[in-house]
């Protein structure tokens, strides 16, 4: 799990190829992610998280939630739920 192709990662992130390696040394440097052999493509490589990449991604995954709750606050329920029905209709405009 939580491993992609380097193409996957650009094509999602909407970067160039050349940033997207830019970053990736960056982060494997950094030992949070780490590059190995694709399993069925042998001129191929897949990126996955370390196990510091996971523990970093869970933490910026609960300060990212937390911040959500802190900006939601001043909504009431009905509110929210006319911001999250709103939201999801704009994004399936976008498909």
């Amino acid at each position: 799990p939580y491993a992609l192709t380097p193409t996957d990662l650009y094509e999602a992130t909407m970067v160039t190829s050349g940033a997207m390696t830019a970053r990736l040394d960056r982060l494997e440097k950094a030992g949070l992610i780490e590059r190995a052999p694709h399993p069925s493509d042998r001129r191929g490589v897949v990126v996955r998280l370390t196990e510091k990449g996971l523990a970093l991604t869970d933490e910026a995954l609960a300060a990212h939630v937390a911040n959500e709750h802190e900006i939601l606050a001043g909504l009431t329920a009905p509110e929210r739920e006319t911001l999250a029905s709103l939201l999801g209709k704009l994004i399936g405009s976008l498909s």
